[in-house]
C-alpha cells in the first residue's frame, strides 16, 4: 500500500463525519443540500475514476519516471523540497484545470464535475472520470526538475483532500485567507452556471495563481450562485451525465464542414461556433458586460462562519 493509498484510507472518517454533520444541518434546516439522486450520481463516478486510477496507475508513473531520470537538479533539504513540490503541484494542477475548462475535448472530460446543481462536500467526490488518463502529463515538468514520481502524487493526494473541503456553503468568507487560498466562496463561484462566474478561481489550493493569471473572481452578493450547468441536464442518468458531452461534441465534429472546422470543434473553448450561433464564456462575458452596467464588488473580505 502506497503512501497515497494510506492518506486516502485516513482521510474517509473525516469525510464521512464532515458530510454527515453537513446532510444532518442541511435537512433541519429545510436547505435541501442534498438529494439521493445527486448524492449516488457522485459516489458513482467517484467509484468510476478510482477504478479506472488504479488500473492505470503503473502507466502513468511509468511516464513520470522516465522523465524523473533526465531531472535537472536534487533539492537536499527536506521541508524545502516538500514546500516547493507543495507549489509545483498546485501550479500544474491549475494550468490542468484550465485547460479542462478551455478546451473542449476536455471539457467532455471535466462537465462531469459540474453537472450537479447542488453544491455539497460530495460533489467534491464527482470526478472528471478520465483525467486521470493525462492528467499525469501535467506533472512531467516536476520529474524533469527531479521531484520524485511518487511524492509527486502523494502531494496531489494531499492537497486534493483540501480540494474536497472547500465545497460546501456552509462556511462563508474567510477574512484574511481569502487572498491566499481557494476558500468555499471562491470554489462556490467556480461551481456556478452565472455569466459572471464562467471559468473563474479554477486554482485548487492556492488562489493566487488565478489572480496573477486573469481567472479570478469575488463572490459577489448582488449576485446569489446558481450551481450546475449553463444549459440543464434533462436525462439524470448516471450514462448520460458521463458520455452526454461526448455526444455533443461527436456530433458537431461530424456535421463540420471541413477538417479545419472540425479540429476548432475539438480544441476550441466549449461553446464555440464558426457562425456564432453558440459562444464561448469569454464571449458571453464580454456580451454581458457590454449590456450590463458592472454589479458592486464586495467589500474587503470577512470572518463569516454560517455553521
Amino acid at each position: 500500500m502506497t503512501r497515497e493509498d494510506l492518506l486516502v484510507l485516513f482521510s474517509m472518517p473525516l469525510y464521512t463525519i464532515i458530510i454527515g454533520l453537513e446532510m444532518l444541518l442541511s435537512a433541519m434546516e429545510g436547505r435541501r443540500f442534498y438529494t439521493w439522486q445527486d448524492t449516488l450520481t457522485n459516489l458513482y463516478l467517484m467509484s468510476l475514476n478510482l477504478a479506472l486510477e488504479i488500473s492505470t496507475r503503473f502507466i502513468s508513473l511509468a511516464g513520470l519516471f522516465y522523465f524523473f531520470h533526465w531531472y535537472s537538479f536534487q533539492i537536499q533539504s527536506s521541508w524545502i523540497y516538500w514546500l516547493l513540490l507543495a507549489l509545483g503541484v498546485d501550479f500544474c494542477y491549475y494550468w490542468l484545470h484550465r485547460m479542462n475548462h478551455e478546451v473542449r475535448l476536455f471539457w467532455a472530460v471535466h462537465v462531469t464535475h459540474h453537472s450537479s446543481e447542488k453544491f455539497n462536500f460530495t460533489v467534491g467526490f464527482r470526478s472528471s472520470v478520465f483525467e486521470t488518463l493525462y492528467r499525469f502529463i501535467f506533472y512531467v515538468p516536476l520529474a524533469l526538475i527531479g521531484f520524485h514520481p511518487l511524492d509527486i502524487y502523494f502531494m496531489h493526494a494531499l492537497l486534493q483532500i483540501y480540494g474536497i473541503l472547500v465545497h460546501t456553503q456552509y462556511v462563508g468568507k474567510l477574512g484574511w485567507l481569502e487572498y491566499i487560498l481557494v476558500t468555499p466562496s471562491h470554489h462556490r463561484v467556480h461551481h456556478a452556471s452565472n455569466v459572471r462566474y464562467l471559468d473563474k478561481n479554477i486554482g485548487m489550493t492556492f488562489i493566487w495563481w488565478d489572480k496573477m493569471f486573469g481567472t479570478f473572481e469575488p463572490e459577489c452578493p448582488a449576485e446569489p450562485i446558481q450551481y450546475g450547468l449553463t444549459k440543464p441536464l434533462e436525462d439524470r442518468g448516471p450514462v448520460n451525465i458521463l458520455v452526454h458531452e461526448w455526444r455533443e461534441l461527436w456530433r458537431d465534429v461530424r456535421c463540420a464542414p471541413d477538417w479545419l472546422t472540425a479540429l476548432r470543434y475539438l480544441f476550441y473553448p466549449p461553446g464555440w461556433s464558426p457562425d456564432g450561433s453558440t459562444l464561448t464564456s469569454k464571449q458571453l462575458q464580454a456580451q454581458q458586460r457590454n449590456i450590463e452596467p458592472p454589479l458592486a464588488s464586495p467589500d474587503e473580505p470577512n470572518i463569516s462562519l454560517s455553521m
